[in-house]
């Protein structure tokens, strides 16, 4: 042989092998874990399965055929967007019958978010598989704690199958929900940003209590709970950070970062007519823009207040979808430069405090959606506070109030 052929052979081989590591995720998640162990704890049961299309393996088998494939599975149980993801944003789901498989399906988000007694009946288990995005209140983790409840008034077991979470398992924000605030976007005593994978929430949630039903109005129930673990997962690992295949858990988290954009500025989106926070776009959660804007002046304001973590720039575009389709608007497109040095939750109320300085006409609470921000964030107080001075050094103290007392409670439940 060769030497040049010998040289293209190594190469290759290096280039194969770089290949192959690469290839191979860094993390296992639990539905693999799960199968490599035969699927222990499901031999013999009947059981019921609460996922989306994100619940899949690495090789994206959807956790619905790997299971029915595997064990006895009899019913599919479908949260918003539904099981295989066909219902877009905000719309009902019905019951149905999963066209690959035929099992019925039931809507945990239409007529009823709390499984009755008649969906669950004949189940042994229900296993849940949804990635999850970090955030209080997106409404998957509030699906889980609502069907832990079923389950525990049913005598029925559940398994959650751990995913990572995307923001990390170090980054805590937000104060906790109060009484008269509890809601299918704020199910529990959590923080807004709680850095626990779903697993460890599920065990938080069962331990402690708060799994109280629907708006907290009712007595707290334990389920008969089981977490299968990831393997290899570390707390300060970002999803990016895995190796593992992004699938978009809802369409406007599209990509890891979404995620991460998503506390950032998913409470001012809450408020029609006032911003555009990428929605609509190619950007979605991550600009902060509107007709009106001289976008020069606004990221000049946003510097002017040495933000940890994060840049901004000047940014034009035309929205394909929503109030502002069509429209050339103008703002910031922001971008975290220091992950752990950036408060994600603040950054919103920073924009909205540079828009109000430069614009103080504008008043978003009153474009009629005050409701749901008060239930996104926990309370009416933020609104209120903030609303009164438009100055975030107003309700910092009060976000951060109750992070240090989570973090103490919640490392009990620490898996990783």
């Amino acid at each position: 042989m060769g030497r040049t052929r010998i040289v293209l052979l190594l190469v290759a081989l290096v280039l194969g092998f770089q290949t192959l590591a690469y290839a191979q995720p860094a993390v296992k998640t639990g539905i693999e874990v799960l199968r490599d162990n035969g699927f222990k704890g499901l031999e013999g049961k009947k059981v019921g399965l609460l996922t989306n299309p994100s619940g899949v393996d690495r090789n994206l088998v959807s956790t619905i055929d790997i299971l029915n494939e595997a064990v006895d599975l009899v019913a599919i149980f479908a949260p918003e967007h539904g099981a295989r993801g066909d219902v877009y944003a905000g719309d009902k789901v019905s019951d149905s019958r999963d066209s690959r498989t035929g099992l019925p399906v039931y809507s945990v988000y239409g007529a009823t978010r709390k499984p009755t007694p008649e969906m669950l009946e004949g189940l042994d288990i229900v296993v849940y598989d949804i990635q999850d995005v970090g955030s209080r209140s997106y409404t998957f983790i509030s699906s889980l704690g609502l069907m832990m409840r079923a389950c525990a008034e049913q005598g029925i077991e559940v398994m959650v199958l751990d995913r990572p979470n995307p923001l990390g398992g170090t980054k805590v924000e937000g104060a906790y929900p109060v009484d008269g605030f509890y809601s299918f976007v704020g199910e529990f005593r959590i923080p807004y940003v709680y850095g626990l994978t779903v697993g460890e929430l599920a065990q938080l949630i069962n331990e402690e209590g708060l799994n109280r039903g629907q708006q907290g109005k009712e007595a707290p129930l334990k389920c008969k709970l089981t977490v299968i673990p990831m393997e290899g997962w570390t707390r300060e690992m970002l999803f990016n950070d895995t190796g593992l295949p992004w699938v978009l858990p809802s369409p406007n988290i599209p990509y890891p970062q979404s995620a991460i954009n998503y506390p950032c500025a998913g409470l001012a989106g809450e408020f029609s007519n006032y911003l555009n926070i990428g929605i609509g776009y190619t950007l979605p959660f991550g600009t902060f823009a509107a007709e009106w804007i001289d976008a020069d002046k606004l990221k000049d304001r946003l510097d002017s207040y040495g933000i940890k973590g994060m840049e901004f720039r000047t940014i034009h575009y035309k929205p394909i979808a929503g109030s502002s389709s069509g429209k050339l608007i103008h703002g910031v497109q922001y971008f975290i430069t220091d992950y752990d040095a950036a408060y994600l939750t603040l950054t919103q109320f920073y924009v909205m405090q540079a828009v109000h300085e430069l614009y103080p006409s504008v008043n978003p609470f009153g474009t009629g959606r005050n409701e749901m921000f008060d239930k996104v964030t926990g309370s009416d107080y933020v609104r209120t506070r903030f609303g009164a001075s438009y100055k975030v050094r107003d309700i910092i103290q009060y976000w951060n109030k109750d992070v240090e007392d989570f973090k103490t409670l919640s490392a009990k439940y620490y898996l990783y």
